[in-house]
């Protein structure tokens, strides 16, 4: 299994462990500003995923991209609702 998707499921497989290490050891003060990073790369991630499914020339890729499509419109849409009741914390209540 030397081919294209076995390669991509070893960049899925590492860049999880990394992310998970490296997410696991910031402090909860930096969340927020790490939260509005994430949804900038997966604004970046829904775009190419977009673009590979269509360049995809068997099923089994395009269901794997279809996948990552859903994982990164997921990602980017609890990351804006979660900032944006982070910063609904900061506004003046209306008296």
């Amino acid at each position: 299994m030397n081919g294209p998707l076995s390669e991509a499921l070893w960049v899925l497989l590492l860049g999880s462990l990394l992310g998970f290490e490296l997410i696991g050891k910031v402090p909860p003060t930096l969340h927020t500003p790490l939260m509005s990073g994430a949804n900038a790369i997966s604004g970046i991630t829904l775009l190419a995923a977009l673009a590979l499914i269509g360049q995809a020339a068997s099923p089994g890729l395009r269901l794997l991209g279809a996948v990552a499509l859903g994982f990164a419109l997921f990602n980017v849409v609890g990351g804006f609702l979660v900032t944006d009741r982070m910063l609904a914390m900061f506004r003046r209540r209306a008296s």
